[in-house]
């Protein structure tokens, strides 16, 4: 039995307190339906996964090497797809584990460019995702001041997927700017 959007929202806002990491979950989650669209994958899979992916962060977050694992024993428990379980448990780098799906690749390089994105369109005076472009996000992407916490070497995975980055950022970009209202952008 597949987990419903509803049912995976409901678990997430019971686990997820910060409104900047839930407007995260929500960003990785069009990112991720976005590419499954690109992939002729299943969009609302791809988007579930996306959507609990960080489930467990803020138990975790001071525990890098227990993020991820909490969050698949949370999802296992919860009856969420055995590879929905997995693309979350190695979407952390910590753990080593391989990336061996589309979805697991796809996971991995959604994480850090949702908020590159983000401080992409907070640099802006409008600070609106619908003034962000692809030739600002790639102008950006090596200044090693901007967006610190993205880690770069971790988008450039989209090449595990065969998507050069202008493409792979160009897809994020739509998705996210697709649901600006929710994201408050």
């Amino acid at each position: 039995m597949s987990i419903t959007r509803e049912v995976a929202l409901e678990e997430l806002k019971k686990r997820i307190k910060t409104q900047n990491l839930f407007k995260h979950c929500l960003a990785c989650e069009a990112i991720m339906r976005e590419l499954a669209c690109y992939f002729e994958q299943d969009m609302d899979k791809w988007g579930i996964c996306g959507l609990v992916h960080d489930i467990d962060y803020e138990d975790t977050k001071n525990d890098p090497n227990a993020h991820s694992l909490v969050g698949a024993k949370i999802l296992e428990d919860l009856g969420f797809d055995k590879d929905i379980v997995y693309a979350v448990k190695v979407h952390n780098d910590a753990h080593g584990l391989p990336r061996l799906s589309l979805l697991d690749k796809a996971l991995y390089c959604v994480d850090p460019t949702s908020g590159f994105i983000v401080a992409g369109a907070l640099i802006l005076p409008s600070k609106k995702l619908s003034d962000v472009t692809v030739p600002f996000l790639l102008n950006r992407f090596n200044e090693k001041s901007f967006a610190k916490g993205a880690n770069r070497e971790q988008m450039k995975a989209c090449s595990e997927l065969g998507l050069e980055l202008e493409e792979f950022l160009g897809i994020a970009l739509k998705a996210m700017q697709k649901i600006s209202n929710d994201l408050g952008l």
